[in-house]
């Protein structure tokens, strides 16, 4: 299944952002892993977005990106679909 370019703001030892991947790999969804603690420039593009707690998802959509931060599964099944 195709979904949009999706980028994966995450931080180590994070369980939030283990279980967004968990979710996102059930589901099939390719995803750009991106650890803020080692890109500076990851970091403050999403404190731009106005999220201050990992994990941050980033969908690219034509008009302009979906974002939250935390684990979301209510919206990761909203974006990519129930589960099978």
């Amino acid at each position: 299944m195709n979904h949009p370019a999706t980028t994966l703001y995450t931080k180590p030892a994070c369980v939030q952002c283990d279980a967004t991947k968990r979710d996102l790999d059930k589901k099939g969804v390719e995803y750009t892993p991106v650890d803020m603690t080692k890109d500076p420039a990851a970091l403050e593009y999403v404190k731009s977005l106005g999220h201050l707690s990992a994990p941050v998802v980033v969908i690219d959509t034509p008009t302009q990106p979906v974002h939250w931060s935390g684990y979301r599964p209510d919206l990761i099944n909203i974006h990519y679909g129930k589960a099978a």
